[in-house]
């Protein structure tokens, strides 16, 4: 079938993306499902800085690639089991093997043969349905009207959730309060700062509000972004541009904070989540620096205080578990989801999108078809 997706060809194209237009709207082969595959008209797809990283060309990916891989939508056509037409689902951007060493020991954000998949820009099988030779992002390529994807990458949700919010759970959701109660594994009363207000930022904020973090410190140079993080529940907000952010952090909880989460994906802000930590804090970071960026601290703090680093990625999450608790809980009103939506689009106007990503005056825009 033929299917109308956004497309990059090349990366690295200058800002301005209103101007340079690395996205581009085409016209695009799509091949029906193979064995445990899924076809799935796409209903809201969110833009997000790991789509933004492959555009401007932090985080290198093969091209010509269909971006998007924060989606949700109804199966089409299935060839796998537990999935019928009209169920509604929503997308992880690792497929989860559920055979390899790591699946097995439950962590499925770092299955083998998904992250190989990823890094080829395939499907979990190895092959790409895409045509003229374009490549899958992350499994998912949402940036477009249907999408084949491996079950391994879909989760079935609760089809009354609007789509624009529906689609928000598969990344910014899924991570950001993952890493608060997969990675971090946080608990009431501990003290929590927060780097960097984007989608997964803000997520990271309202699942440490759901555990019961006190106090809880939002750091961001976006005036607005910091605003929101109050409204939120945030106890403290500091001006990253303004001061000395790791003394203010230090100050407000008493001497560091038992954890700092790093969503920016920068070796300097990384730095600053590091030395904002107590002794025996931990820091989690979750953002995606360019891979030419080091991350540099006094290696006998590791010892001498007890200090912890620890990575996270896809939320340390089973998406199969995780995406419908987190779906639950903002249904009973404990995860206001819906604050982190800042507008919706159509396709056509993805590339004005990056450029307010870019900006940092959206949180999370949504693609809707």
């Amino acid at each position: 079938m033929k299917v109308r997706g956004a497309v990059l060809r090349e990366m690295g194209l200058p800002a301005p993306y209103a101007e340079s237009r690395p996205l581009q709207i085409e016209e695009v082969d799509l091949a029906p499902p193979g064995p445990g595959e899924l076809l799935v008209r796409v209903q809201a797809a969110g833009l997000c800085h790991s789509d933004l990283s492959v555009i401007d060309g932090s985080r290198p990916r093969v091209m010509p690639m269909l971006l998007g891989h924060e989606a949700t939508g109804v199966v089409v056509t299935c060839e796998a089991e537990g999935y019928e037409p009209g169920d509604t689902v929503a997308f992880a951007f690792v497929p989860a093997c559920g055979a390899c060493g790591p699946c097995a020991e439950g962590r499925a954000a770092l299955c083998e043969p998904g992250a190989a998949a990823n890094l080829a820009g395939t499907l979990l099988s190895g092959v790409r349905r895409l045509g003229d030779g374009i490549n899958h992002h992350l499994g998912v390529s949402g940036f477009a009207d249907h999408a084949v994807v491996s079950a391994r990458s879909a989760v079935k949700i609760d089809p009354g959730l609007p789509p624009e919010i529906a689609a928000l759970f598969g990344c910014a959701v899924l991570t950001g309060v993952g890493a608060v109660v997969n990675t971090a594994r946080l608990q009431a009363g501990q003290s929590a700062v927060v780097f960097g207000l984007g989608g997964v930022g803000l997520s990271a904020l309202l699942g440490a509000r759901l555990v019961g973090a006190h106090p809880l410190v939002a750091v961001d140079v976006v005036p607005s972004k910091l605003s929101l993080a109050q409204d939120l529940g945030a106890t403290h907000v500091v001006d990253a541009s303004s001061g000395d952010v790791v003394e203010a952090v230090r100050e407000i909880t008493g001497g560091g904070a038992d954890y700092a989460f790093e969503t920016v994906g920068s070796g300097a802000v990384l730095g600053q989540a590091y030395a904002a930590t107590a002794r025996g804090g931990t820091t989690v970071t979750v953002g995606l620096p360019h891979p030419s960026q080091n991350f540099t601290i006094p290696a006998v703090s590791l010892v001498a205080e007890e200090r912890t680093v620890k990575g996270c990625y896809l939320g340390s999450a089973v998406p199969s578990r995780d995406i419908p608790r987190y779906i639950a809980l903002y249904q009973a009103g404990r995860l206001p989801v819906d604050r982190l939506l800042t507008n919706t689009l159509a396709l056509e106007d993805l590339n004005d999108g990056f450029d307010r990503l870019a900006a940092g005056t959206a949180v999370r825009q949504v693609v809707l078809f």
